[in-house]
C-alpha cells in the first residue's frame, strides 16, 4: 500500500513539473498591441493556447502567434475566444500578441493561458518485476484523472466568460438607459421651459395681435 501511494505521488509529481502555465487577465487599449512570450527548452514541447474576451465591444479580438524564427504558426481576426494546443518544433522564444485594431474607442479585456507542457513518458521500473503493474494501474488513473480536471477547467473557463460578458453586456444597457433618461428628462424639462416662454411671449407682447 505504501508502494502504491509513493508510485502514485511520484507520478502526480511528475505531471506538476512538466507544466509550465501562466493565467493573466490584461486590458488592451484601442489600436494597441500586446505581446506575451514563453520559452521553449526541447523540440517536441506542447504549447496550450488558450484565451477568451472578458468585456469590450463585441468581444472579439485579433491574435497571432510566431517562433523564434517570426514565422506566423497560428492567427485568428475578430475572434471572441479559442483553445488550441501546437507543437513547438523549435528551440527558443514564441510570442502571443493580441491586437486591438479594429476598435477606435473601446478597451477588450482579454483572459488567457499560456501553458508549455512536456508529454510525460513512462519509465521501466529500477528491477525487474517490481510493483510495474501496480504503477501502470496508477498512472492510467492519474492520467484520466488529469484529463478529467482539464475538462472541468475548461468549462469553469467558459462559465466565467459567459458570466463576465453578461455583466458587461448588463453595465453597457444600464449605462445606456441612464443616458437616455437623462436625455429624456432633459427633453421634457426644455419643453416646459419653451412652454413657459411662448405663453409668456403671447400675454405680455404688445401690438393689436397680441392684445386680450
Amino acid at each position: 500500500m505504501f508502494l502504491h501511494f509513493l508510485s502514485s505521488l511520484f507520478v502526480f509529481l511528475y505531471l506538476s513539473v512538466a507544466v509550465k502555465a501562466s493565467a493573466l487577465t490584461t486590458a488592451i487599449a484601442p489600436n494597441e498591441r500586446v505581446c506575451f512570450y514563453a520559452d521553449v527548452d526541447k523540440a517536441g514541447e506542447k504549447i496550450g493556447f488558450y484565451y477568451a474576451v472578458q468585456s469590450g465591444g463585441s468581444f472579439d479580438i485579433d491574435f497571432d502567434i510566431k517562433d523564434p524564427n517570426q514565422k506566423v504558426i497560428l492567427d485568428g481576426e475578430r475572434e471572441r475566444q479559442g483553445d488550441y494546443v501546437l507543437t513547438a518544433n523549435t528551440i527558443g522564444e514564441y510570442s502571443f500578441c493580441f491586437e486591438n485594431d479594429m476598435s477606435t474607442l473601446t478597451d477588450k479585456l482579454v483572459d488567457f493561458d499560456i501553458m508549455v507542457e512536456s508529454e510525460p513518458r513512462r519509465e521501466a521500473p529500477a528491477k525487474p518485476g517490481q510493483i510495474s503493474e501496480h504503477t501502470s494501474a496508477l498512472e492510467e488513473s492519474v492520467f484520466r484523472l488529469n484529463g478529467m480536471l482539464m475538462n472541468i477547467k475548461r468549462i469553469q473557463k467558459h462559465h466565467h466568460t459567459q458570466e463576465n460578458r453578461g455583466f458587461s453586456i448588463v453595465k453597457s444597457i444600464q449605462n445606456r438607459l441612464f443616458w437616455y433618461c437623462v436625455l429624456e428628462s432633459l427633453g421634457v424639462i426644455g419643453m416646459a421651459v419653451l412652454q413657459v416662454y411662448i405663453l409668456q411671449t403671447f400675454f405680455t407682447k404688445t401690438g393689436r395681435r397680441y392684445k386680450v
